[in-house]
């Protein structure tokens, strides 16, 4: 299997400037947030809102997910759902990101940038897509399969998948936020799989990232309390082979350093009082 190479990437996709931004567009980093990572009723209205929509963006680019396609006609795709719905595509202009959204190919960990490259049978596909919408985020990826996949690939993203769910399961307040890191990781090591470790779950409200982290391997330092009103995402990246990574030049591609795949699904959720509510479903 040929390892990939950055491809020609498309001028940047313009955002009318009737829909709000958030504040740190093409600020070298966003505000540092300060608030509480509990989140109030009413914003978490509206997260519910746009938390559906990014779920709905993320249906109508997996259905684009096809051999020839590349990887800029998804970002295309994305870009244009969220703005034909008043929403900003949070990733265009966070920390100079470029494009509206991440696909991650094959043996790219996560945040891909979308380019010229087209899909090939047998790929797989990470798409990762925040939305923006009333002053909130709401974020998720899936991880799609492109024509015909092999059987170890095609696994591993379904167990990645259920991994997630069994995550998302195990959030109760009351428990520690490693809970989630300690499940995700005896069911990944049953496969041999690999638990990407540098890249996290994070707190999610009116900031994309609220500083609250959210680790997918099992580590007692992480005993944050999860407490009911938190919202924070869930991600994890599996690998057939290391966690170790490599960045490209660009400074966002993540790839695994032996070649092998990877594999990674995401939901923000709120803690309810007996458990968790998903925010992004269509």
């Amino acid at each position: 299997m040929s390892l990939l190479s950055p491809g020609t990437l498309s001028p940047r996709r313009p955002v009318p400037a009737s829909i709000p931004r958030p504040e740190y567009v093409d600020k070298p980093a966003p505000t540092p947030f300060d608030g509480s990572y509990v989140t109030d009723a009413e914003t978490v209205e509206r997260m519910r809102v746009a938390g559906r929509l990014a779920a709905q963006a993320l249906e109508a680019v997996g259905k684009a997910v096809a051999p020839g396609v590349t990887t800029d006609e998804l970002d295309a795709i994305g870009h244009d759902f969220l703005v034909a719905h008043d929403a900003y595509p949070s990733t265009l202009g966070y920390r100079g990101y470029p494009k509206s959204l991440c696909t991650s190919v094959n043996e790219v960990i996560c945040h891909g940038i979308p380019d010229d490259r087209p899909l090939e049978d047998g790929d797989i596909v990470n798409v990762d897509i925040t939305a923006f919408l009333n002053g909130v985020h709401g974020d998720t990826n899936a991880t799609f399969l492109c024509g015909d996949v092999d059987e170890e690939s095609r696994l591993l993203v379904e167990r990645t998948r259920e991994s997630l769910n069994r995550a998302i399961k195990a959030v109760k307040p009351g428990r520690r936020v490693n809970i989630i890191g300690r499940v995700i990781e005896s069911y990944a090591k049953r496969f041999g799989y690999g638990v990407v470790r540098d890249f996290t779950g994070h707190g999610i409200s009116t900031a994309f990232h609220s500083g609250l982290i959210i680790p997918h391997y099992d580590d007692e330092r992480f005993d944050t309390l999860i407490e009911p009103g938190m919202t924070f995402t869930i991600e994890p990246m599996l690998t057939l082979g290391t966690f170790d990574y490599d960045l490209w030049d660009d400074d966002w591609t993540a790839v695994t350093k032996d070649g092998s795949r990877t594999a990674q699904f995401e939901h923000t959720l709120l803690v309810t009082d007996t458990g968790a509510e998903i925010l992004t479903l269509p």
